[in-house]
């Protein structure tokens, strides 16, 4: 559970990062890239979500699944793309849902204006290879991503938004001082059956504001 070294991300990362485990990954990384297989995101984006949205300041957590598998899309941030890349089906999605809910229409995919307000962008698996989706979803990821996890519980009102069966899984890990708003995942596949319509975004922002803290601008430039 949490350890009251953590203090920052960079905390967390710098003990787990030296951990049996961890090295599994690395070999793991190594191997791949030794066989030609592409893995996104950069490495030097790996941790990019915790970079942008530092542990005193998060009040929201979103939570994917694995990074985008195509070419140029993931970012370090899930569900995000550069502003260059074409907006992923999941993504749209997302966007379809916000300006449902609050009549905001963005374009760009680019979610780091999010992160920089606090919204923590978690995907429970940190690499890929490329066209190979949940590639790298057992070689240890999830024990990194699960102590980010813990590491939150020593925070109170933070607002957790669950989308699709494998998120709604990190529920346990969740106390019961934080907040949790549950809903299908954005996927083309699952939108229609509860992710549309679940007014996450409002629910958020009024919850916020219940909590006297400012709500999340959706709007991205």
């Amino acid at each position: 559970m949490y350890m009251k070294e953590h203090n920052t991300w960079q905390d967390l990362i710098d003990l787990e990062t030296q951990k049996p485990y961890f090295k599994t990954i690395k070999e793991r990384l190594i191997a791949d890239n030794l066989e030609g297989k592409n893995i996104f995101p950069s490495p030097k984006n790996f941790f990019r979500a915790f970079h942008l949205c530092n542990l005193e300041s998060t009040r929201v957590v979103i939570i994917g699944q694995d990074p985008y598998h195509t070419f140029g899309a993931a970012n370090g941030l899930a569900f995000s793309v550069s502003n260059e890349a074409k907006l992923q089906p999941s993504l749209k999605n997302i966007f379809k849902e916000i300006e449902t809910d609050l009549g905001i229409k963005n374009i760009k995919g680019d979610l780091t204006n999010w992160a920089r307000q606090g919204v923590l962008l978690l995907n429970t698996t940190l690499s890929v290879c490329e066209g190979m989706p949940g590639s790298h979803a057992d070689i240890g990821w999830s024990v990194f991503t699960d102590k980010a996890i813990e590491t939150i519980q020593n925070k109170k009102n933070i607002i957790f938004l669950l989308w699709g069966n494998h998120a709604k899984k990190k529920k346990p890990l969740i106390s019961d001082s934080n907040y949790i708003f549950e809903a299908a995942h954005p996927s083309p596949l699952s939108a229609h059956n509860g992710f549309f319509g679940c007014q996450h975004f409002s629910k958020t922002n009024s919850k916020l504001v219940d909590l006297g803290l400012d709500p999340i601008d959706w709007k991205l430039d």
